[in-house]
Parts: structure tokens; C-alpha cells; sequence
């Protein structure tokens, strides 16, 4: 399963009822496919519905699920088959983070952030390939960001989450290639993107948080993940030239990336505003139980809506799938030809019959003298 043709398809959304996630559901829900959308705020996922109907996707349903529960997250992909069939791809996108020096952070925050945005994925992925596996077909993206490699200060604890995706991701990656099926799994690596989050994760800081520009809106994530899903055969995607920056960087220089983020990254993650204490925030009950907040954050005025750097690499993507499966064709078809070839070197060297004494025997020459 190197890409897919884009039919219609079974897809399960976690983290869909705001962000990047509901940035998917509407990707999708646009090519008809059939929707299992999973988070935990019931008017955010209700929301979610609606959009992707009218959007047009083929059947939706909704599924209050917290992905760091195990049994719930088997349950909701159990249900999900039940009600629309087959799983053909399961995006992870739930995301919980705590905005704070780590000196500043709980035990039980800590917890919770690995919970939801490490083990989330886990479980997650463990349910999909119980499915997938069996029918040898299926793509899981996982959706990540830049700090998979790359850690900044005042998210240490998403930080670290996100490295454990990677690390696990590459792990299940080796096995699923070793094991011979056609599953496959994917990761794409975010830039700043303007979603609700930086209104409700837990902060401990004096301004209220951001992402650190430039910043793009979820609809160029989602773009990616959907590229992703129909040509998981890359390992790994990254969106947006900030992000390919970053890695780059931090793989020539980290040192040097070291202090320059300690010497921006506070201030670079802080508006200038003074924060509203007494914000509700995500970390242990969704925000989104009682009122939608969509996709998007309140940077709009800032975000680009499209990225030069995905498009080239998804039609570098393109082209390289195009050789590849042009290579593979060529290569079954190799032995053949090289057969035929060799039996026609054969024939060449095969003695002759002259016409017209085809069944008569020729007496043998002459003895000499």
C-alpha cells in the first residue's frame, strides 16, 4: 500500500471536535468518505456533524471517547465498524499540553499530558491495527509537530510527548515493513497552526500563550493529512518551511538552537497580553462540552492559509510515487523480458535447416583425399 486511490473510505478522527482535527473532518466529509469523529466535548463533536454532512460526507457518526482510556478507545472503533464499516484510516490528532516552566508542572499534569497526546496515540493505534492487520490494508496518520524532535521551553511535557510518538511511530513503522503486510502507518510534522488551544490548555504563564510564528490555519494541516493518507508509502511528512527549518537546524546545530530558544522562546510564546485567570482550560474536562470553538483560533489576522513548501512536497511526493510505480511495473515485467530475450540469443545460435530439406537426411561429407 504504498498510495491509495482516493475512494471513499471509513475514517476515524480523533481530537475532531476542534483544531486540527475538525480541519480534517471537513477534508474528508469534501471526498464523500464515511466519518467516525471521536473526542470528548459533546458540542464540539455535534458541530463537527454538521459540517461534515453539509460538507458532504457519505454517513457520520460521533463517538464522546478520551483517548488516554484503552478500553473506551476499542469500544469507540468497534462501534465505528459497526456503524459505517471497515476501517480504511484512523487519524490521531487528540492534543492536551500544559503551557509552563517544568519546575511548574504537576506530577499528575505530567501525567495526564503523556496520557493523552503519547499513550492517546498508543491506544489508538493498537485498535485500528487490530482491524487493519487482519484484512492486510489501512493507514494510520499520526499528526505531530516539530517538536518530535525538537523540544521547547515552557512544554516540556508535550515535548516529551510528541518524541515518544516518534520514536514509537518509527518502532511500529520497522515491524509493520518487516512483517510484509500492506498496513502502513505515517507521521506529519506540524508548524504553528491557529487552533483554539492556546485558549484553553492549562497555562501557568503571565501572558497568554501562542504559537510561535509564522502561523498557519488548520486547513494547511489538514491538507497534509490527507495527502498523507492517500500516499503513506513516506515515512514522514513536514508542513511548512518553519518546520523544515527547525529540523534542519537542530540536526546541524542543536547546540546553537539550544540558545536561541532560550533566549526567544519565552517571550516568542506570549502575546504581551496579561492572562485571564479563571479560564477553564482541556487538560482533564473538555472545554468544548458546552460550546463549539471550531477550527480556528483567534490569529486569523496572522495565519497564512497555504504553504509553498507543501506544495512542492506534495507534488515531489507525486512525482515519486509516479517513478515508483512506473519502477515496479518495470520490474515485473523484467524477468520476462530478459526470457525472452535469452531465447531468442538461443534460436540465434541454434543451426540452421535450409529451406525445402526440412525431414530429409543429409548424407554426411566427404572423407578428405
Amino acid at each position: 500500500m504504498e498510495d491509495l486511490e482516493p475512494t471513499t473510505r471509513t475514517v476515524v478522527i480523533t481530537g475532531a471536535s476542534a483544531g486540527i482535527g475538525r480541519a480534517c473532518v471537513a477534508a474528508f466529509a469534501a471526498r464523500g468518505d464515511r466519518l467516525a469523529l471521536i473526542a470528548r466535548g459533546r458540542a464540539g463533536l455535534d458541530a463537527a456533524e454538521r459540517e461534515a454532512r453539509l460538507a458532504g460526507a457519505a454517513e457520520v457518526i460521533t463517538v464522546e471517547t478520551d483517548v488516554a482510556d484503552a478500553q473506551a478507545v476499542e469500544t469507540a472503533a468497534r462501534l465505528a465498524e459497526e456503524a459505517l464499516g471497515p476501517i480504511d484510516v484512523w487519524v490521531n490528532t487528540a492534543f492536551a499540553s500544559v503551557f509552563a516552566p517544568f519546575t511548574g508542572i504537576t506530577p499528575e499534569e505530567f501525567r495526564r499530558v503523556t496520557e493523552v497526546s503519547y499513550l492517546g496515540h498508543v491506544f489508538a493505534t493498537r485498535a485500528a491495527l487490530a482491524r487493519m492487520l487482519p484484512r492486510d490494508t489501512g493507514v494510520v496518520v499520526q499528526v505531530g509537530s516539530a517538536m518530535a524532535y525538537r523540544g521547547i521551553p515552557l512544554q516540556s511535557a508535550c515535548s516529551g510527548a510528541e518524541h515518544a510518538v516518534q520514536g514509537f511511530n518509527e518502532a511500529l513503522r520497522c515491524e509493520l515493513l518487516a512483517s510484509g503486510t500492506r498496513v502502513r502507518t505515517t507521521m506529519v510534522q506540524m508548524p504553528a497552526v491557529n487552533t483554539p488551544q492556546f485558549d484553553w490548555v492549562r497555562s501557568r504563564l503571565p501572558e497568554r500563550a501562542q504559537p510561535v510564528p509564522p502561523i498557519f490555519q488548520p486547513e494547511v494541516a489538514a491538507r497534509a493529512v490527507l495527502f498523507a493518507a492517500d500516499h503513506p508509502g513516506r515515512r514522514e511528512y513536514w508542513v511548512g518551511g518553519s518546520t523544515v527549518a527547525t529540523l534542519v537546524a537542530n540536526a546541524v546545530v542543536p547546540g546553537l538552537l539550544d540558545r536561541y530558544l532560550a533566549r526567544t522562546g519565552f517571550s516568542s510564546q506570549q502575546d504581551g497580553r496579561g492572562r485571564r485567570t479563571g479560564d477553564p482550560d482541556n487538560l482533564f474536562s473538555p472545554v468544548d462540552a458546552g460550546r463549539d470553538f471550531g477550527a480556528h483560533g483567534r490569529f486569523d489576522d496572522r495565519a497564512h492559509d497555504r504553504s509553498f513548501q507543501q506544495r512542492a512536497s506534495h507534488a515531489l511526493g507525486g512525482l515519486t510515487d509516479g517513478v515508483r510505480r512506473a519502477a515496479g511495473r518495470a520490474a515485473t515485467g523484467l524477468p520476462a523480458a530478459v526470457s525472452g530475450c535469452l531465447a531468442r540469443i538461443r534460436d540465434a545460435r541454434r543451426p540452421r535447416t535450409p529451406p525445402g530439406t526440412e525431414g530429409v537426411t543429409m548424407p554426411p561429407p566427404a572423407a578428405p583425399g
